[in-house]
């Protein structure tokens, strides 16, 4: 039950979530913006689809991309084009990201009010605006932003199709609508089939035969749609090998594999919700799980609607037709945040009347789900997001590099150095390419530790060798014994170091 409000107390509120909300739209933005106007360098995963895009025709798009890499065909084809009008940079890459996320502030807004309860919207929406991985994304060359705005235009699409009358115009526009976002979004189809699913329960139970029809011929179109996109990109995705040892444990081994399930939600709230700490993971679930409870006794269609996507992306992990991990789920943050807010509200609301300790237990959980993205996020606006910072690199390279200097890319760095080699003037053979296709484990295999030395000692009796690594701060161990052994056969002449990338200068004479 949700408390009854005198009207002139109900409309200060009303105003003063208003207010609120337009105060955290503001700051999302602003911390969007800052983080796209800083224009990190391209880290490694960003660089491999860059090169897809930048070289390719708009017709070799559609065939299977290198690198082991996957986009919708939508996103490949806006990308390609902003690089056409805007120049092959940072900015132009990052800008359809960047714009998705910022619509899908406003698409948030709207999704919300429709199914949410008042101050739900607030809570919602602050986490929405700060947690971490919505704000990454939002400028990354991947398509994870506007999975996550296709999501919620569809969202936005089920409230039209609900609560409008279905009329002509209205039919054509849903249609193509639908059929479009297939093609900007894998996941779209999850999307588009939870809430079409509900859309037709709601029609038949109101027993509106002909609306009922219309949908059906709507979804038809959207089914068409899907089945070209999977022909033309889909198909060749799922036959990838190394995809499909990469996402191998994104997969469970049975319907009864109950573990698989327990670990995957855990993770969830972890990435790409954000709540990373072992406690606060715990706290995410419980008030998931209040809200869950709170919804169920309130409003069951909200209820169904906030868990008809995450339940159908679960049955296609199932179906082994799609990786339930990390970012290629963060699609379906906005539907477990909404009910997190309405768990939050209905627990300090419960509160309110219990002793002390319930009400000051209620505050620790609310402060506990809000206050770290809040906080975390804030900080960009002094400090921007870096990851593997390259381009200071190559520039202090450029620098000081004199005639007959070699240059050697470590192989985990270059892909990153192939995007940026063509606007400093390097040519393929102005630099010496790692050798490639090692174990990506942390460890150093004995048969890899071979190919590494073979083709380290290809530079041996050079004076000036520059060796630029980047991509290999999560690879600890390999990172450190490769520096070591460049340390064994030469002598260090200079060092150049930026977040995530470094460069040596050695004498192997």
């Amino acid at each position: 039950m949700r408390l009854t409000l005198p009207e002139n107390l109900k409309l200060a509120s009303r105003l003063t979530v208003r207010q609120a909300c337009a105060i955290a739209v503001g700051f999302g933005i602003l911390i969007r913006c800052v983080q796209y106007f800083s224009n990190r360098s391209l880290w490694a995963d960003e660089a491999v689809l860059a090169l897809n895009i930048v070289n390719r025709s708009y017709a070799e798009l559609l065939q299977p991309l290198d690198y082991d890499q996957a986009a919708p065909i939508g996103f490949l084809m806006v990308e390609k084009l902003a690089v056409q009008l805007l120049g092959n940079n940072e900015y132009a890459l990052r800008l359809f990201p960047f714009l998705g996320s910022i619509v899908s502030i406003f698409l948030f807004v709207k999704f919300a009010n429709h199914f949410l309860s008042e101050k739900a919207v607030f809570i919602g929406l602050l986490l929405f605006l700060s947690l971490e991985y919505l704000v990454y994304y939002a400028s990354e060359v991947k398509q994870y932003s506007t999975d996550v705005t296709v999501a919620l235009f569809s969202g936005y699409l089920l409230t039209q199709i609900v609560y409008r009358q279905l009329n002509i115009r209205r039919f054509i526009a849903y249609a193509i609508a639908g059929s479009l976002a297939i093609w900007f979004s894998h996941p779209a189809v999850f999307s588009l089939a939870g809430f079409g699913t509900i859309a037709l329960y709601d029609a038949l139970q109101k027993k509106r035969t002909r609306k009922a029809i219309a949908l059906g011929a709507i979804y038809l179109s959207w089914a068409t749609s899907f089945l070209i996109s999977y022909q033309l990109s889909i198909a060749s995705i799922s036959e990838n090998q190394n995809l499909q040892k990469h996402w191998r444990t994104a997969f469970p081994d049975s319907w009864l594999d109950f573990d698989w399930l327990i670990d995957k939600i855990t993770n969830f709230f972890g990435n790409p919700l954000g709540f990373h700490e072992g406690v606060l993971v715990d706290v995410a679930i419980v008030v998931f799980a209040i809200g869950c409870f709170a919804l169920w006794r309130q409003n069951r269609f909200t209820f169904s609607v906030l868990l008809v996507t995450p339940i159908f992306t679960l049955l296609a992990a199932y179906l082994q037709r799609y990786p339930f991990r990390y970012r290629l789920l963060l699609f379906l943050t906005p539907f477990v945040i909404s009910i997190m807010a309405e768990g939050l509200i209905y627990l300090w609301e419960k509160s309110r009347s219990k002793a002390n300790w319930v009400k000051i237990l209620a505050t620790v959980v609310i402060a506990a789900i809000l206050i770290p993205p809040v906080f975390n996020t804030s900080r960009l606006l002094i400090s921007p997001q870096v990851r593997e910072e390259i381009v200071p690199v190559i520039e202090h390279i450029k620098a000081n590099q004199e005639p007959g200097d070699r240059l050697y890319i470590f192989q985990r760095g270059i892909y990153q150095f192939k995007y940026y080699a063509p606007k400093y003037g390097y040519q393929p053979d102005d630099y010496i390419v790692g050798v490639e296709d090692l174990d990506d484990g942390e460890e150093v295999t004995p048969a890899e530790w071979q190919q590494y030395q073979q083709d380290f000692d290809r530079l041996r009796g050079n004076p000036r060798v520059w060796v630029l690594f980047s991509h290999v701060d999560g690879v600890p161990e390999e990172k450190e014994t490769v520096v070591n052994y460049f340390k064994t056969i030469g002598k260090e002449l200079d060092f150049f170091e930026s977040p995530g990338s470094f460069v040596y200068l050695y004498d192997l004479t």
